[in-house]
């Protein structure tokens, strides 16, 4: 059915369609609307045979639901941000013990300081947890992605991350096409656990593994992954064939067919890049566009053959690795280094803290690819006359103070300046 719909509302309703038996909630921004969403379908009736659980705790959350995996229920949690590394014990537990969670990542920046806009900064910080990761670039296949994840989830006793930009996505309202109970059901069957605490066949979850079976372990659930590189095409296939469109998969590629630039990003700014790509062509230039759905596990095939007739390709991507770059960068350099003549590869790191990423700004760092072009990391839209401010100030005095402070001074400053028009 088609609504015109917040984004958060119409993924809480798309996740009550897979009918969850246990849902564990803990607020934190931009992810509360989609718990807030759920709880309300449940004490209206509408979601049955659930069991609603407030906790005290993000940790406490991802907690619950690995308890109410391990008993047999379909669980589903939330969060974004600090709420995902006050609970990164329990992640790792919860892929550590092959549960199939679902859980939905509101992206947000991580402090200090303080941020609540988007960026995919959370999401890094748990790309090593064993987690799949799915990202969504639009509302609609937010929804669809939700559906996806519990099939895939449950098939391989996995558990799923469905990422979603905050704010941009959570609290945009558009039209999203909200699938029928009936449709549902029938792509995603009722979950039959792989393994369960059941007290008349006891067993143990979760038991002490030393150096003789630990590397085993890690191993297979390695290999969990690189199945999914499969299942989330074939389910992704049949997800179209049943709904009637092309949601999930693990890339999608935007007029690339004869490119000799092109883009790889994921999630929402996509949209922006397409618009520009649109421009760009228009003028003639031969650029293009692949969509990254799935980040772990990570389509090195499906991505090098997508770029390899490509002569430069641009990451753009809402992260940074610290002291090294790009980490969505790092990994797409991995998938192309064994190509005879591969691309030259640009990484550019823009809208951290959800600082705007705008056409115009992709427009200069596009061409700058190919007339341009750079080493390392370059951070679109940088404050270089503040930035160049800060490191003059730290070289002239040992007691500096906080960063983040001095820096919102001197923007302060600038903006002075500008008005007495001597900038």
């Amino acid at each position: 059915m088609l609504k015109q719909i917040e984004g958060s509302k119409a993924m809480a309703e798309g996740i009550a369609l897979c009918r969850p038996q246990v849902i564990c909630a803990y607020p934190i921004t931009p992810q509360t609307h989609i718990v807030e969403g759920l709880g309300a379908l449940v004490r209206d009736g509408h979601l049955k045979g659930c069991e609603f659980i407030n906790v005290e705790s993000e940790f406490a959350a991802l907690s619950v639901a690995i308890g109410a995996s391990a008993a047999g229920a379909r669980a589903y949690t939330a969060t974004a941000s600090q709420g995902l590394l006050f609970m990164m014990e329990a992640v790792y537990n919860a892929s550590g013990l092959g549960l199939p969670i679902v859980m939905t990542l509101g992206n947000r920046a991580i402090g200090a300081p303080i941020n609540i806009c988007n960026d995919h900064s959370d999401a890094m910080a748990a790309r090593d947890s064993g987690w799949l990761q799915l990202f969504a670039e639009t509302n609609q296949e937010a929804v669809d992605l939700h559906i996806q994840a519990f099939r895939i989830a449950e098939e391989l006793s996995i558990p799923v991350m469905v990422n979603v930009d905050g704010f941009i996505l959570t609290h945009a309202v558009e039209r999203v096409d909200v699938p029928t109970q009936a449709d549902v059901d029938a792509y995603l069957p009722p979950y039959e656990p792989v393994q369960v605490l059941d007290p008349d066949d006891p067993t143990s979850i979760g038991a002490m593994v030393g150096p003789e079976a630990f590397t085993e372990v890690k191993y297979l659930a390695h290999y969990k992954q690189t199945q999914a590189l499969r299942l989330i095409t074939k389910h992704a296939g049949e997800f179209r064939a049943r709904f009637g469109r092309d949601s999930g998969g693990l890339i999608r590629t935007y007029r690339t067919q004869d490119a000799e630039t092109i883009v790889v990003a994921m999630g929402s700014v996509c949209g922006t890049i397409k618009d520009t790509i649109d421009e760009m062509r228009d003028d003639g230039f031969p650029i293009g566009l692949v969509t990254l759905v799935s980040y772990r596990p990570f389509p090195s095939a499906a991505l090098r053959n997508a770029l390899a007739g490509a002569s430069n390709v641009v990451v753009v991507e809402k992260s940074i690795a610290v002291g090294m770059g790009g980490p969505l960068a790092i990994d797409v350099d991995e998938a192309l280094r064994n190509l005879p003549h591969a691309p030259r590869l640009h990484s550019a790191v823009a809208g951290l803290g959800g600082r705007p990423i705008l056409k115009a700004s992709l427009h200069r760092l596009f061409r700058d690819a190919v007339v341009q072009p750079w080493e390392g990391t370059q951070f679109v839209d940088l404050n270089v006359r503040v930035v160049g401010r800060e490191i003059h100030r730290t070289a002239k005095t040992r007691r500096t103070g906080p960063t983040a402070e001095a820096l919102l001074r001197h923007l302060a400053a600038e903006k002075r300046e500008a008005a007495k028009g001597e900038v």
